[in-house]
């Protein structure tokens, strides 16, 4: 018997708006907006009354459709911005990565989403925490960042700190770790190995079917030599010095079974902000916290709006 697994949830919300956002070198970026939207050269953002902005980076192997959840609560009353990192989901891929190119595009979003002087709650998961690492010293971003979400990332060591592989740190798990996740081989189908493996690196145990299986279509979907590429870049990582230049108020969620950037990432990295508003650690919960605990991300996004946007343009 076959079970019928419901993601309407998790399908990516019909956006407002969508428009292509050209970073430094050229490269064009899928962005979209939804919920009320006051472009700038149409209405001015900063108006009374304006929607608040919220603007969402995902991770790697990742795309738009991974903020479904968040999109869909937030976009009622906040206009929301998601963009396609390059290479994944309508962005295309370019010939170099780094992470230079991930703050580059930050900015480009940025740039052509909010109005000059505007403010954002900037949201990264994986990789995209680490693209807003990246961008912490940028014009741009010190322009419109008003706060910032950082959901299960990590500035350095990654592959040597991740547990993907169970047995004792070491060389040894580190070549095998970045042998795993720099493979150029293809996922494949959906199938329920497929899931098992995925649920397994990427999720926690207490992961409903159809949270894992939004979370398998999603990285499924992700070219494999775009997968490897970037492998390559999040293997040699290193945004140490970047986090101590996020000078805006920094929230970082994490699952405490997060086997890709386990929790000493995120103790790190909140040990070094230079304004820390919280570390919420999450029992249980594996790498995909803003599928794993959708109610909780959103709410902290809101609750960044609220204090750091909404209660400044009270004042």
């Amino acid at each position: 018997m076959t079970t019928t697994i419901d993601l309407t949830p998790y399908a990516p919300p019909v956006p407002a708006r969508v428009l292509t956002a050209r970073s430094a070198d050229g490269t064009e970026l899928h962005v979209e907006v939804h919920g009320p939207d006051s472009a700038p050269g149409n209405a001015p953002d900063s108006a009374p009354g304006a929607a608040p902005a919220v603007v969402l980076a995902h991770g790697w192997t990742c795309s738009t459709a991974f903020w479904a959840a968040q999109i869909r609560a937030l976009s009622a009353d906040h206009r929301v911005i998601a963009y396609d990192q390059r290479g994944h989901g309508r962005t295309p891929a370019s010939a170099a990565c780094s992470a230079d190119l991930l703050a580059d595009d930050l900015e480009a979003v940025l740039t052509a989403t909010l109005a000059p002087g505007e403010k954002a709650v900037i949201a990264g998961h994986s990789m995209g925490g680490m693209t807003i690492m990246a961008a912490s010293a940028r014009p741009a971003f010190r322009d419109h960042a008003a706060a910032v979400l950082l959901c299960s990332t990590g500035s350095s060591r990654l592959v040597a700190e991740s547990t993907v592989v169970p047995i004792r740190a070491g060389r040894l798990r580190t070549w095998l770790t970045g042998h795993i996740l720099g493979s150029r081989a293809p996922l494949g189908p959906v199938t329920p190995v497929a899931r098992r493996i995925l649920k397994y690196a990427t999720m926690g145990a207490g992961s409903a079917p159809h949270m894992v299986e939004a979370c398998a279509r999603i990285v499924h979907a992700c070219p494999r030599r775009v997968r490897h590429a970037w492998s390559n870049v999040l293997h040699l990582l290193d945004l140490d010095h970047a986090v101590r230049e996020l000078r805006v108020p920094a929230a970082v969620i994490v699952g405490s079974a997060d086997r890709m950037t386990p929790p000493v990432h995120s103790r790190r990295i909140a040990e070094a902000l230079p304004q820390c508003v919280g570390l919420t650690e999450l029992p249980g919960l594996g790498h995909m916290t803003p599928v794993e605990a959708p109610e909780l991300v959103t709410g902290t996004i809101r609750d960044l709006v609220t204090t750091h946007i909404a209660m400044k343009e009270g004042a």
